[in-house]
């Protein structure tokens, strides 16, 4: 069973702002690459079916698939490199308490994928909004 990543996303409030982001920083033919401190132990599991899930201001809202975990440098200058794919998958929105760096999700714990045939797009301040008050 695959193991996920949970992070929040910092420095953008919704996965358009996350996917401007990236067309103004990415370079053409270079992989969607998420750089974290430290190295997970269980990554063979993270490559086997895993995702980053994504937090957007204290709610989980979209996931990508993991490609690959390498460590890049040695000692204290290592850094570990997850190349994602490039597809963003929207969730069920799940809220979500701030932590820093990056935890384990396990897949019994992720929130459902958003079945965009059966709901259609969803704007995400009317999301924000149902789960206020309580109605999604």
């Amino acid at each position: 069973m695959p193991v996920h990543m949970i992070k929040l996303v910092v420095g953008a409030a919704t996965i358009d702002d996350l996917l401007d982001w990236r067309a103004a920083h990415a370079r053409a033919g270079e992989p969607w690459v998420l750089r974290t401190r430290m190295t997970p132990k269980r990554a063979d599991e993270m490559v086997d079916g895993g995702s980053v899930y994504r937090v957007f201001k204290g709610v989980i809202l979209c996931r990508q698939r993991i490609l690959d975990v390498n460590t890049v440098g040695e000692g204290v200058t290592a850094r570990c490199e997850i190349t994602l794919d490039e597809q963003i998958v929207r969730v069920a929105p799940t809220p979500r308490r701030a932590f820093q760096g990056w935890r384990y999700l396990e897949a019994k714990d992720a929130p459902p994928d958003l079945d965009e045939a059966a709901f259609g797009e969803i704007p995400e301040e009317l999301a924000r909004q149902l789960r206020e008050a309580g109605a999604w």
